[in-house]
């Protein structure tokens, strides 16, 4: 009986595991497969440091000129990459996936035809994958940035340049970041000098728009940012902090703090600035002229890049009349030190939270890194002439955004793009905010879902989304062309209204300004007036009041 039983439950048994074999041989998944590892990236080691080019892309030239700098000061050998154009695009689609967004493949195309430009020069393929390594930035969240790492590995093996080293520093590593074998040596110089390098790139770029649209003599505005690019690049490249190290001597303090300090103490980077404001102000110009302000935003790289990625928007907007009032880099970085503030304060407040004295000193931490950040960037921006705008407060733009957009979801630029947009309507500081995003965005989509809302309570707003792709460029010209007419007329009604305040004709300002070369100057202050978003409005005021208090 006892062996009937055993002989009926092996048969239950084997039954049971044939048919299992058969539903998973249907499904295909009978054959076992290992997991996914990720690949083994070869290091960039010490010992190569000497042979070994660090290539760079992906930000505005002025800004990739200054993190040239900042690297060859620590003994790298460095080289920028072109600005990606439609072929980039082209090869990016045909060796990355499908389905990815245009940065991705801008970015990953633009790396794959320079070392194919390298190989045509006759170099072997052994000596790029040995002499050069790529540096990007990297990261992780809801979106296809936290795949940029694997489309690059992925169209460089199907291009044909496997094993080819790209290296990562991530938006949230923190200002240590180790390498294998420390062949570039992400450290605490390392970082405070690529923040010092972006906030000058985010100040010239943006002191180049204000003047631009204005200057009397045609490509002098270009000819002064190319020799301040030459004046910051050796300023970032051969810096020396002698004299504050001297004084930093007489003080106690050691290590991080010292070396902290001395960032945000020397005079190093502010008289190389101070040296490119003579150059600036050297340039005459007539703000007579009446432009429309167009504020861009977006997804960070689109409304970051100067070519094809964007199609040339920022020139375009130029050649239409227009004034661009760009964003500075430095927000998002705000924006990313904001982001650990709250989570620590929400973490605290949910259950299981850490020590109120561990959650105060963390708290404590990183409101000291935001003021410092600030302030840096305020005595870079003195040092400039202080005519660009300030970093806007991160709780402001909370404030302002979390009604429309909820500020815990992450992704890009989380809330930023909704509460740039009301921010900039509510201080009339432009006529109209352009969007810029790539094609499928989610961040960006979800962005302009809640932007529906504010432009609905908003109604006098002129906001315009565009969507690059990397085709369709005629069809995003016209639509910016017919939300501009609208900016146009708002703009000449403005400076009317500014006409008939000042109580003078424009002949009789225009004389005095004459008879004053200074407030000819590229870098004369024309105050804020928030009666009035356009430059030529704000000056026809600032004019008329130098006028009265003269008489």
């Amino acid at each position: 009986m006892a062996n009937t039983v055993s002989e009926r439950e092996e048969t239950i048994r084997r039954r049971v595991e044939e048919e299992r074999a058969r539903r998973l041989d249907e499904a295909g998944l009978l054959e076992q497969k290992e997991p996914f590892r990720k690949p083994v990236e070869r290091p960039f080691t010490a010992a190569q440091k000497a042979h070994t080019t660090i290539l760079i892309s992906g930000l505005t030239v002025k800004h990739e000129e200054f993190v040239l700098g900042c690297l060859e000061g620590f003994g790298y050998l460095c080289e920028r990459l072109p600005v990606p154009d439609v072929r980039s695009f082209e090869l990016g689609k045909e060796y990355g996936n499908t389905g990815q967004c245009n940065p991705t493949y801008f970015t990953v195309g633009n790396l794959v035809k320079h070392l194919q430009g390298l190989r045509e020069q006759g170099k072997p393929k052994q000596r790029i994958l040995e002499d050069y390594v790529y540096l990007t930035a990297g990261g992780c969240g809801p979106c296809r940035f936290g795949m940029y790492e694997s489309e690059y590995r992925l169209a460089l093996r199907n291009s044909g340049f496997d094993g080819f080293r790209v290296l990562l520093f991530s938006q949230t590593g923190g200002l240590e970041q180790a390498q294998v074998e420390a062949g570039l040596k992400m450290d605490l110089d390392f970082f405070l000098t690529l923040v010092s390098s972006l906030a000058i790139g985010d100040l010239l770029n943006e002191v180049g728009y204000q003047i631009r649209p204005y200057e009397v003599e045609a490509g002098a505005t270009d000819r002064a940012l190319e020799r301040c690019t030459e004046i910051m690049r050796a300023a970032l490249r051969d810096r020396s902090f002698t004299k504050t190290a001297e004084r930093l001597g007489r003080v106690p303090v050691a290590g991080k703090a010292a070396r902290f300090l001395q960032y945000l103490l020397t005079r190093h980077y502010t008289n190389a600035l101070e040296e490119c404001r003579k150059v600036l102000a050297a340039i005459e110009v007539d703000r007579f002229r009446v432009k429309p302000t167009v504020k861009v935003t977006g997804e960070f790289w689109a409304q970051t890049t100067e070519g094809d990625g964007n199609y040339r928007m920022f020139r375009f907007l130029e050649g239409e009349g227009a004034e661009v009032l760009v964003e500075p880099i430095l927000t998002w970085l705000c924006y990313l030190v904001w982001q650990v503030k709250q989570k620590e304060r929400q973490r605290f407040g949910s259950k299981g939270a850490r020590n109120p004295f561990t959650h105060a000193y963390r708290v404590g931490r990183i409101a000291l890194a935001e003021r410092l950040l600030g302030r840096m960037y305020d005595r870079l921006r003195a040092a400039l002439g202080g005519t660009t705008h300030k970093l806007v407060n991160q709780l402001h733009l909370q404030r302002l955004g979390h009604p429309f957009y909820n500020t815990n979801a992450e992704g890009g630029e989380g809330h930023l793009e909704v509460a740039k947009n009301i921010y900039y309507f509510h201080k009339n500081l432009c006529h109209m905010v352009l969007s810029l995003k790539p094609f499928g965005c989610m961040p960006s989509t979800q962005s302009d879902g809640a932007q529906a809302g504010v432009v609905a309570k908003f109604p006098d707003m002129i906001y315009l989304p565009v969507e690059t792709s990397g085709e369709g460029e005629i069809n995003a010209h016209s639509r910016v062309q017919m939300a501009l007419g609208e900016a146009r007329r708002k703009t000449k009604e403005e400076f009317a209204r500014a006409l008939a305040d000042s109580g003078r004709t424009e002949a009789e300002l225009r004389a005095y300004v004459d008879a004053h070369p200074e407030m000819r100057s590229g870098l004369y202050p024309v105050p804020e007036d928030h009666r009035y978003a356009g430059t030529a409005a704000r000056f026809v005021a600032h004019v008329a009041r130098r006028m009265g208090a003269a008489r």
